[in-house]
């Protein structure tokens, strides 16, 4: 490949319960290599059926209130077709169409450009599957 793109993939542990897991200090990291101060777009992608990718703020409940809101849109019952694994985990499988499974984000000077309470987040609802990867992708 050239110095134009690198890629990288993370494996994260997200537990056996819902979550959103903060993976803005593994992508700052990744950038200080790729980018290595160069301009250019970082996308993050999350190969996965039931999980996503979100830029929210973290640490001030709104990780919280985003599993609040999707317990509420796509309720853990017995109303999904797709009935394998735990009691309502066929809404495992809807929740990517409301938290898609990839963000592009502005890379400048190397740096991540978020804004001042954005953080780049797993989103994670499916309770069978701890163990998530997530590609890190660098082109500039």
């Amino acid at each position: 490949m050239s110095d134009a793109f690198s890629t990288r993939v993370l494996n994260i542990a997200s537990g056996s319960g819902e979550t959103v897991v903060d993976l803005t200090r593994h992508c700052e990291a990744f950038l200080r290599e790729a980018a290595a101060g160069r301009d250019g777009l970082l996308n993050v992608f999350v190969p996965h059926a039931t999980a996503g990718v979100a830029i929210i703020e973290t640490g001030s409940g709104s990780d919280d209130d985003l599993l609040a809101a999707l317990h509420t849109l796509l309720p853990a019952d017995d109303r999904w077709q797709h009935r394998h694994g735990s009691p309502g985990h066929g809404r495992d499988h809807v929740v990517p169409a409301f938290v898609p499974p990839h963000a592009t984000l502005p890379v400048v000077g190397g740096r991540l450009e978020l804004g001042t309470w954005q953080s780049v987040c797993l989103v994670d609802t499916n309770r069978d599957n701890p163990h998530r990867k997530v590609r890190l992708s660098f082109l500039g």
